[in-house]
């Protein structure tokens, strides 16, 4: 084994080489012992940051190895060392090799091209023929790197990118500033982008396609200068006088950690064979190089975030090389252990431990079970075994407490022994405390953290780690006296195990730090060497050899799952994210009972001597045989061989050639290598004469429903047994490729030491395929290659903005829809990330068009799992991203196209509206308050202005309107004011009154509530800043209603409302001054007549407080004219009567001097108070017109300019102290263009196109204004959405001040907002399209025929209908297919919801219909349908219906199936698309002697619009029995008596819950109890609330409580005004959850729309 260093000279090597800067974190141990060669690092750069990890290997120089040669050549000895400068003093550069040119000299000179040798051509054809050119080989006679090519070209083209220099922190900081910036491969990128473009490029892009199997892979490789994707980049090789130092980026994970700590994390089959591709094409190009890797092992293989492959390569650059096979035998040899370092201290420290060699666990259990290896020597072991780390402070290695140091260890005396058949924890916490959390907690568990935590593993170090690390994972302020000062409180203070270091390095007690005083050991050990002896004897004694295998069952056995944890309170918590990737974990390495220590309690009850208990040195062999001869212990022996089988797996074998004899020849590896140097060259002949975009699109097509037969893997094998051996080396490369592959689904290795030594000898062994030959199996699907070739060029160290622009201009060429959906969908998390970085404009505008292609090509599911948490969700697979595209704060151009273009188009028609609603609409919102950007607000506005027609009136109050206007003094910019006009302005003036209105004059009346009362500063703060919004908005709103509207609704309704304010005594100047301009504004609109009429006289008992307060008693002199105009041109207040300045010019302007003289008697006061700190006279007043303050034109439209949106930037910048950039986007789409929605001339009137102007304004520019909106039509980008309604005048869907989109519970308040005659009879059923603004309903239409029909919820008005029904329909359902509805009253009618025509029609086979309009009830005229009419009313069906009509349906929305109910107690499915009937599950009548009617269907997952396949379907039968039946296979899971009558309805709001109502006046949760006093006749469930009808009553419950039973509280409708009740007795009810809206059906054929 290769001689390592500890870890403390590991440590101090690196500081020696480099510099402090480079930070030491852990090394990585070889073995299971604290020695190594390996290192993670980071850069501490000038300003304190620290880089990513690094691994930096330190390699030993071998001066005869090619290796050190390739090196030598380009770092002679004379320039190594960190201290080389040259003349200038700097350091010396590095040498970076790049793809045109190797440096055959040092360092002082220019690079030069690489001198082409007569037998070493770059490019060789005659045909594609073979040769044998030996010349191509490495010179050395012993050297078995390559058997093709000189180790300089295989070096080369194995670390392309690497810099080659001398050791030193100036290149090492070089070096990570080139890999972080990503410029090091980013020439193949672009090379690829060109080619993609159409354009010229360099051979890169050819050679790299190459690189990855285009046009396909070949036997051989040529070197180059290009690294292959899936090769781990190294980064540097630096030399120092005894190492050569390879730099190497830190993955996250290898594949040992997923094997181990996360198996789920690779989530399919597919993934799996996309790995493997992932191996096998780096290993195809090595060894067409002519080398074999010799290492190929899980822990061999790095992942990174993405789960993108690297092939680790360090050693391999190394092995082999000038060493023959009898010297690489020999160097396996036993070595010494210890640190190779001379003068080490650990030399000391290391040699009373008797430490052991690392042999595999099968050997080492045995040698420490019969008594041969020490426990401290076994549990390092197993701590190797479950991965933990040496040095790593997250997953250190862990050891046992066994004392707890209040006495001096004695085995003849019980005190001071820690119990271990407990663990630390619980000896910690205790009994009680972890029965507790186990019996209280959500998940039910005793241990909450690791059993050594990081927090802890660094308290017992603190004295010997920097202060850094201390402040990071311990407490981020240091102080020293907070840490154990003793090991006795040490011990008491954690409830975390040991480390190792307390038993074998005294230094550990040493402090380093100045304030921190030495760990103190305990009194009966007189120093930390003393301590450690004893501690050590401790561990190793009688006592705890006993009990030590108790504490392994806990920490690494049986007991850390199943009923032993819950005995042994020791249930982890486990992983919130299965399927997330660790690189640690708790793994439980044995399945049985760990076997006591049989050697040493045998020797102990012998009572042999302490000569006896010496340890002999033998074998395994040996051990085993002596064991097994020994008869009184095959109790003992059966144990442990039962254990050894179960626990094989713990030393998995992935080279076959490490149980075999050495038999192989020198001439039998000489012909090997000969063989291989003939080989097929022309490589590049193969390729196309042409390789452009249309090529690469047919290389990466692939179809998604293709699947390989028997035929494709009977052709595959034929042809690959005719490919000739492989070399020995190589063969070991393919075992242990199958060896991983079979790890991967078994979840378990496939060979130990003795399945491999069996299956060797039992000569069945196949012929090993090439891995060229592998790659081309049908094992791999087409998706994994398309996704390869696709996804490889990615993994290049590239720019973020480069790979952004390779997948834009790919995926625009139609490269994903080539791939298929699923390929897609596959590459889509290794693009997606791309769109999270910093990102320019150009490199946005690539991100948004790769957003776009995968839109495009994804399905439902799959674009809400990848597409909505980049744009709208914190994601749950990337926990390292805190905000999404459209939440994040400033400028994002991203974000800006995500906002304005169609993409919301194209997702809102994949995601649906109620997705769209419940996680993009509230980040559109989002942009539009707190300090949002100019751009961003601007472009949200526009999206909710035009969006607001296509979602509808009662879902546009409640999700954008109520929000908007909650964000009143909460930051709301200037744009989301213009949202809430702009939307009135669509809607028309009856919106505007019966919506807007009465919320803006609800938060004004708050307002001044909170004004009377004395509340805290912030809440009068924001107070006054929702008044300002407030009357912001009542400015422009103003503007689009008539001057007889604006009369009633704001000045006689309750008083003026902007008076009203004025009179206030302690609103705040601001709002005083807001009010006062908007009062003229106003009257200006309303002119003098009316203003006269209905505002002066209230504002004359204004004038008159104003008149007779203490100001207007002031004499002259007080105030000057200029002080005058000062104040009017910076437009603000200084106090309450400056009101008398803003108002009394204006009116006197506006009604003329003696008309306001005569209607305010106070006017001579006022005027002299004007005259005498103001310098107003009489006919002065008209020069205050002048100033833009009282040109208060605010919301006056014209087609040249937007001066309302400049106002109100200019007012709120006055009044709120918070100014707003000039630039708004909103105005220049909005104003600068026109209507961002296209009008309809026909349809809506000029009134409602646009905010109004004065009417004679808009009687005399309405001309003008409709050419010009025509024009701008087609040049808006908004054309997508319909064009506005009519003005509407629909129903009042008044929305509720605190009724958020995500109030839970609902607060109903019982009352019909609308009511209308739906049906002649009975309403059965409703069904409501996803927009809410379309819904069904079913019932009795005239002559007691069936009737369905299309109503529009903006104005409760029928629009068409479907009149084929001959009986009444009972059930109706939207489909999820375009434009289809299906309705049944005995058949199945499906008909398209537009024109009203039938599709298809579907009946069961014993009812005989003549055509689709035949009744159904011909069979039995007189009761097959017949309605029961009892005294419940409900108009129910009977259980007399006839078995073969269909008496319910539910539409499973997953597959696109019915499911369909019969009258003899069956379910029949049905294909929609094809109109089919599919298989029919019959019912065994075991409840009753008879068959009950079905009379309810639900799914899993159907209430709350699961996106995956339901698992089983729920029944409800007319005699009160409910079925659950298995989805897959129709079999009866269970079925019990839910209720004593009729079942009504079923709904699943989750996958475990079932409501169901029923006649016997219940509504139960499986065993929700009584509610209501009469028959519950149907219920609809939004989230965790059900509201459920009885009679005439409605009630309001909720799943959330915690009891079993819940009381519900009927209560009556009533109409809106609260006079009258409803009497009409209730026949359903479904909900409208973001209208936050109900509609109810009544017996009398009603329908009403209920709030």
């Amino acid at each position: 084994m290769e001689p390592q260093m500890c870890f403390d000279c590991l440590q101090r090597q690196i500081q020696t080489d480099f510099s402090d800067r480079l930070l030491f974190n852990y090394a990585l141990a070889g073995s299971a012992l604290p020695f190594g060669s390996n290192a993670v690092v980071q850069v501490l750069n000038s300003d304190g940051e620290v880089s990513p990890h690094f691994i930096l290997m330190y390699l030993r120089i071998n001066k005869d190895a090619c290796f050190t040669k390739y090196i030598n050549e380009h770092c002679p000895e004379q320039l190594t060392g960190n201290n080389c400068k040259t003349k200038d003093d700097t350091p010396l550069p590095v040498l970076l090799q790049d793809q045109q040119e190797v440096s055959t000299g040092n360092l002082c000179h220019k690079p030069v091209p690489l001198e082409i040798k007569a037998n070493e051509p770059l490019f060789l054809s005659n045909g594609g023929g073979k040769t044998s050119l030996p010349g191509l080989g490495c010179s050395s006679s012993t050297c078995y790197f390559s058997t093709r090519f000189s180790c300089m070209r295989t070096l080369t083209a194995l670390a392309p990118v690497s810099q080659i220099g001398p050791a030193s922190f100036p290149a090492f900081e070089e070096l990570t500033s080139s890999f972080l910036s990503g410029i090091s491969e980013d020439h193949v990128l672009h090379s690829l982008s060109l080619l993609i473009q159409g354009k010229a490029t360099g051979r890169d892009s050819i050679n790299f396609l190459n690189l990855v199997g285009v046009p396909s892979f070949t036997e051989t490789s040529f070197p180059g200068c290009l690294r292959h994707p899936n090769i781990v980049p190294i980064l540097s090789m630096m030399k120092s006088s005894t190492h050569i130092n390879l730099v190497l980026p830190k993955t996250p994970y290898t594949l040992e950690n997923i094997l181990h700590y996360s198996p789920d994390a690779l989530k399919s089959n597919w993934h799996i064979k996309f790995l493997m591709y992932q191996l096998l094409s780096p290993l195809r190009y090595m060894h067409g190089l002519g080398i074999s890797h010799g290492s190929i092992c899980p822990s061999n293989v790095l992942l990174t975030d993405s789960f993108w492959c690297w092939l680790h390569i360090g050693d391999t650059l190394q092995s082999n090389s000038n060493l023959s096979r009898s010297k690489m035998s020999n160097a396996a040899s036993p070595r010494k252990i210890g640190c190779c370092t001379k003068g080490c201290h650990s030399s000391e420290l290391y040699a009373g431990l008797k430490l052991s060699h690392p042999t595999d666990w099968h050997t080492g259990f045995v040698r420490w079970w019969s008594g041969d290896m020490s426990n401290f020597d076994y549990l390092l072991f197993l701590n190797r075994v479950a991965g933990r780390r040496w040095g790593d402070h997250t997953f250190h290695t862990v050891m046992p407490w066994v004392i707890d140091f209040s006495v001096k260890p004695d085995e003849n005396n019980d005190t001071g022994w820690r119990n271990l058949s407990k663990s630390k924890w619980r000896l910690a916490k205790g009994d009680e405390q972890l029965d507790f959390t186990y019996l209280t907690s959500e998940v039910p568990h005793h241990v909450s953290d690791e059993c050594l935590s990081e927090l802890a593993v660094c308290s017992y170090k603190a004295r010997r780690l920097p202060l850094s690390v201390l402040r990071t994972a311990v407490r981020s302020v240091y102080e020293p006296n907070e840490y154990p000062s003793t090991m006795h409180r040490l011990y008491q203070w954690t409830p975390d195990e040991c480390i190792p270091e307390f038993y074998y390095d005294p230094q550990i007690f040493h402090s380093r730090h100045s304030g921190m005083s030495d760990l103190a050991v305990p009194s009966w050990a007189g120093s930390p060497e003393e301590f450690i002896r004893l501690h050590r004897d401790a561990l190793e004694s009688y006592r705890v050899s006993c009990q030590i295998h108790h504490w392994i069952d806990i920490i690494f056995g049986y007991k850390m799952s199943g009923q032993a944890a819950i005995a042994a309170k020791n249930v982890m918590l486990p992983p919130s994210e299965p399927t997330k990737a660790r690189s640690a974990g708790r793994r439980q390495l044995f399945s049985l009972p760990h076997p006591a220590r049989w050697g040493v309690i045998k020797k102990a009850c012998q009572h042999n001597t302490d000569s006896a208990l010496s340890q002999r040195q033998m074998n395994e062999v040996e051990s085993v045989k002596h064991l097994l001869h020994d008869t009184s212990n095959l109790r003992a022996l059966e144990e442990a061989a039962t254990f050894i089988e179960h626990a094989s797996n713990l030393s998995p074998l992935y080279r076959n050639d490490l149980v075999t004899d050495d038999s192989a020849s020198e001439e039998s590896i000489s012909q090997a290598k000969v063989a291989n140097d003939t080989f097929e060259y022309g490589t590049y002949s193969k390729l196309p004469s042409i390789i452009d975009i249309n090529f690469l699109l047919q290389t990466i097509d692939s179809d998604d429903n293709s699947t390989p037969g028997y035929q494709d893997f009977f052709l595959w094998k034929q042809k690959a047994s005719r490919s000739p051996n492989l070399s020995v080396d190589i063969a070991n490369d393919v075992f242990s490729i199958g060896c991983i592959l079979a790890e991967l689904h078994l979840k378990r290795p496939l060979f130990n030491p003795t399945s491999l030594t069996q299956y060797l000898h039992s000569g069945v062994l196949p012929k090993r395929p090439s891995v060229k030959s592998l790659l081309e199996s049908p094992y791999f699907p087409a998706t994994v290659r398309s996704s390869y070739l696709f996804l490889a060029p990615l993994q290049v160290l590239s720019k973020d903005g480069s790979r952004l622009h390779y997948v834009a201009s790919y995926a625009k060429c139609g490269a994903l829809k080539s791939m298929g959906n699923f390929a897609a969908e596959m590459c889509a998390p290794y693009c997606l990330p791309l769109l999270l970085a910093p990102l320019s404009d150009t490199e946005a505008e690539c991100g948004y068009i790769m957003l776009k292609e995968f839109l495009k090509c994804l399905n439902l599911k799959a674009v809400k799992a990848l597409i909505l948490p980049f744009v709208a969700w914190k994601h749950f697979l990337l926990a390292s991203y805190s905000e999404t595209l459209l939440q994040t704060i400033g400028y994002l151009r991203m974000k800006v196209s995500l906002l304005q273009d169609s993409f919301v188009r194209e997702l809102w028609s994949t995601i649906g509206k109620q997705i769209y609603l419940e996680n993009i609409h509230p980040m559109v919102l989002s942009n539009l308050y707190v300090s949002p950007h100019k751009s961003s607000s601007g472009a949200a506005s526009v999206l909710l202005i035009g969006s607001s027609d296509e979602l509808g009136v009662p879902v546009t109050v409640h999700q954008t309107i109520l929000p908007l206007i909650h964000c009143f003094g909460k930051g709301l910019c200037s744009d989301g004011i213009d949202a809430i006009v702009r939307i009135g302005g669509l809607f028309g003036e009856t919106f505007i009154v019966k919506q807007i209105l009465p919320l803006l004059k609800n938060v004004v009346r708050s307002c001044i509530d909170v004004s009377n009362v004395s509340r805290p500063e912030p809440v009068q703060s924001w107070s006054s800043l929702a008044l300002i919004d407030c009357l912001m908005t009542l400015d422009g709103i103003v503007g689009l209603l008539p001057n007889e509207v604006v009369v009633k609704e704001l000045i006689e309704d309750g008083g003026c409302l902007y008076i009203q304010l004025l009179m206030m005594a302690n609103l705040g100047i601001p709002v005083f001054q807001v009010a006062a301009t908007s009062l003229v504004a106003v009257s200006q609109q309303i002119g003098p007549e009316l203003t006269s009429v209905y505002v002066m006289p209230k504002l004359k008992e204004l004038f008159e407080k104003l008149a007779f307060s203490e100001e207007t008693r002031s004499g002259p002199g007080c105030g000057s004219q200029k002080a005058s105009k000062n104040k009017v041109e910076d437009e603000q207040m200084e106090n309450k009567m400056d009101l008398v300045l803003l108002l009394y010019p204006p009116f006197a302007s506006l009604l003329g001097i003696e008309t306001l003289r005569q209607c305010c008697t106070t006017w001579l006061i006022l005027e002299q108070y004007l005259l005498w700190h103001h310098n107003w006279k009489v006919g002065y007043f008209s020069c205050f017109l002048r100033y833009p303050f009282y040109e208060h034109k605010l919301w006056e439209y014209t087609e040249e300019s937007s001066r309302g949106a400049v106002d109100i930037n200019a007012r709120r910048a006055s009044y709120s102290k918070n100014p707003t950039a000039e630039y708004n986007p909103a105005k220049m789409l909005l104003h600068g263009f026109g209507w961002s929605i296209p009008q309809s001339p026909g349809d809506k009137g000029a009134k409602n196109s646009r905010p109004h102007k004065r009417q004679h304004d808009h009687q005399n520019n309405s001309a003008q204004r409709h050419v010009t909106t025509s024009t701008t039509r087609e040049q808006e980008p908004w054309h997508w959405f319909p064009s506005p309604a009519p003005s509407w005048d629909g129903p009042d869907f008044l929305g509720r001040i605190g009724a958020s989109s995500n109030e839970i519970p609902w607060k109903i308040s019982a009352s019909v907002v609308h009511s209308v005659r739906a049906h002649h009879g009975a309403l059965r059923s409703f069904a409501v399209c996803q927009d809410e603004c379309t819904f069904f309903t079913a019932g009795v239409g005239p002559g007691f025929k069936g009737s369905v029909q299309k109503w529009d919820l903006s104005r409760i008005s029928c629009s068409s209908g479907y009149d084929g029904h001959e009986e009444v329909v009972n059930e109706i359902c939207v489909l999820a297919s375009s434009e289809r509805t299906a309705s049944c009253d005995g058949t199945i009618h499906v008909w398209n919801s537009q024109s009203g025509k039938n599709i298809s029609f579907i009946a069961e086979h014993s009812a005989q219909y003549g055509n689709s309009s035949t009744s159904a009830s011909r069979i039995h005229s007189d009761q097959a349908n017949m309605l029961d009419f009892s005294s419940l009313g409900t108009g129910i069906l009977s259980s007399a219906y006839d078995g073969s009509l269909y008496t319910c349906m539910h539409h499973l929305e997953t597959v696109n199936r019915l499911v369909a109910g019969t009258g003899n107690g069956s379910l029949r499915f049905i294909d929609i698309d094809q109109g089919q009937k599919l298989h029919l599950w019959r019912s065994d009548p075991v409840e009753s002697s008879f068959p009950s009617l079905i009379s309810s269907i639900c799914s899993c997952g159907s209430t709350n619009g699961g996106a995956t396949s339901p698992s089983w379907i729920a029944a409800g039968l007319s005699s009160g029995h409910c079925r659950l039946l298995d989805m897959r296979s129709g079999n009866l899971i269970t079925s019990w008596q839910a209720h004593d009558g009729y079942v009504t309805k079923l709904a699943a709001p989750e996958d475990h819950l079932l409501v169901s109502s029923s006649l016997d006046k219940t509504l139960r949760v499986w065993d929700l109890r009584k509610g209501h006093n009469d028959g519950v006749s149907g219920f609809s469930i939004w989230g965790q609330d059900v509201i459920s009808i009885s009679r005439s009553k409605i009630g309001l419950s909720s799943l959330s409580q915690q009891e079993g039973q819940h009381r519900i509280t009927p209560q009556y409708l009533y109409t809106g005004d609260r006079e009258s009740r409803n009497m009409s007795v209730l026949s359903n009810i479904t909900i409208l959850p973001f209208s936050r809206l109900f509609l109810v059906g009544t017996e009398d054929g009603y329908l009403k729309l209920c709030s």
